[in-house]
């Protein structure tokens, strides 16, 4: 590798670097850009658009002249404006947990990563998807998964490198619950557990509910804490999963259905175990504060109406699909 020494920089206080001013404060927007936005008069043609967007196909078609409108006028003041207070992005420091503030709306996916060292937040990171044919038609829920997807493709070496809280106002976990096509998307961001081709044969026996002693410790064993709540305020559950490495994602689920408060911690344990499932979960080990419901998966009690039942052969049918579990 060659140098140009007129080109090379070192040891300096502050610089320009891919467009960007890289300075002791941070990273900041390079000003001359921000300038030219600021110093742009009011649009008048289609060029015009096409110069403040910078794409050749900002408008098809049309006449030659547009109609510029008070509120085209005031929306183009807001943009300069927002445009002379661009934000200072941070750096994150090791082992510092970051957050990531996800956003969807009817055209695009977006999400900023932050770092707050202490009561300030400071940006990192924005990224945004534009939402293409068949996306557009997705429900909320699997917009939203596509949002945390995208953003983890993007930040890669920061989720692989930090712990990263996902914040959103969105019930994301319940969409696990709901469909298949996001758990596909949530299951991507975790690192699979063992396979059904990579396990020995021997341990690929049916299910069974055993005590922790008796689980295979060369396969990962996860932990799941799940609890449901119904009352006059509503129904929801919590749920907390916890990884072989003592890593945990922490759920809170809002049901859109009136409900019993035990069909509500039935819920939350069906919910629990879509997750624990979708993240190649083999051995589990279940505890629950209701003991209603541990002793009629354990059979030691008897489902005496048709909810309770359908709920129970539904919990049957995914503890099934573990290599072995216990519930307490």
């Amino acid at each position: 590798m060659r140098l140009n020494p007129t080109k090379c920089a070192f040891g300096v206080s502050s610089g320009k670097f891919l467009g960007f001013m890289i300075s002791q404060r941070g990273i900041e927007a390079n000003p001359k850009k921000i300038k030219a936005i600021i110093d742009m008069e009011t649009l008048k043609t289609q060029k015009d658009i096409q110069n403040l967007t910078g794409r050749v196909a900002a408008m098809k078609g049309g006449k030659h002249h547009i109609a510029w409108t008070a509120e085209c006028d005031q929306a183009f003041q807001d943009l300069k404006n927002y445009m002379s207070k661009a934000p200072l992005l941070s750096k994150p420091l090791p082992g510092e947990v970051l957050l990531l503030y996800l956003s969807v709306s009817n055209t695009a996916v977006s999400s900023v990563l932050i770092r707050k060292p202490e009561k300030a937040e400071l940006p990192i990171f924005y990224v945004s998807k534009a939402l293409q044919s068949a996306e557009l038609r997705y429900p909320p829920l699997e917009q939203l998964a596509l949002a945390l997807v995208a953003s983890a493709r993007r930040l890669r070496t920061y989720f692989q490198a930090h712990e990263i809280t996902v914040l959103t106002n969105q019930p994301l976990p319940q969409a696990c619950e709901k469909g298949q096509a996001v758990a596909d998307f949530i299951s991507e961001l975790t690192p699979p557990a063992l396979s059904e081709t990579s396990c020995p044969n021997d341990i690929l026996t049916a299910p069974e509910k055993m005590d922790a002693e008796r689980f295979d410790t060369s396969v990962p064993l996860w932990i799941l804490h799940v609890d449901g709540l119904a009352n006059q305020q509503g129904c929801g559950a919590g749920l907390v999963l916890t990884t072989p490495d003592g890593g945990k994602v922490e759920y809170t689920l809002r049901f859109n259905f009136r409900t019993s408060d035990n069909n509500a911690k039935y819920e939350a344990l069906l919910a629990g175990l879509r997750l624990a499932k979708s993240m190649s979960t083999r051995q589990i080990s279940i505890h629950s504060d209701s003991q209603l419901i541990v002793n009629q998966i354990t059979a030691d009690f008897a489902a005496k109406d048709a909810s309770m039942s359908a709920y129970l052969s539904a919990a049957h049918q995914l503890l099934q699909k573990f290599q072995a579990y216990e519930i307490r």
